[in-house]
C-alpha cells in the first residue's frame, strides 16, 4: 500500500468510507490486500469511538441500501 492510499483512506469521514465500502465495483483495487485490511481498520477505529453506532446508522440511513 502507498502512502498516497494510506492518506487517502485517513482522509475519509465515516460516511465517506461506508459509501465506497457498499458502492464499490467488484474487484475494487481498494479493498485487495493490504489495503483492504487497513480500509476495514479504519472503519472500525472510527465505528469503535464514542457514539460510532450510531454514526454508522445515520450514515447508513444517508446514503442508502
Amino acid at each position: 500500500m502507498t502512502d498516497e492510499l494510506k492518506k487517502q483512506i485517513d482522509d475519509m469521514n465515516y460516511v465517506q468510507l461506508l459509501s465506497r465500502w457498499r458502492f464499490s465495483p467488484v474487484g475494487d483495487p481498494m479493498f485487495q490486500g493490504e489495503s483492504g485490511e487497513y480500509f476495514a481498520k479504519r472503519m472500525a477505529e472510527l465505528r469503535s469511538q464514542p457514539g460510532g453506532d450510531e454514526r454508522h446508522t445515520a450514515a447508513s440511513k444517508a446514503i442508502g441500501w
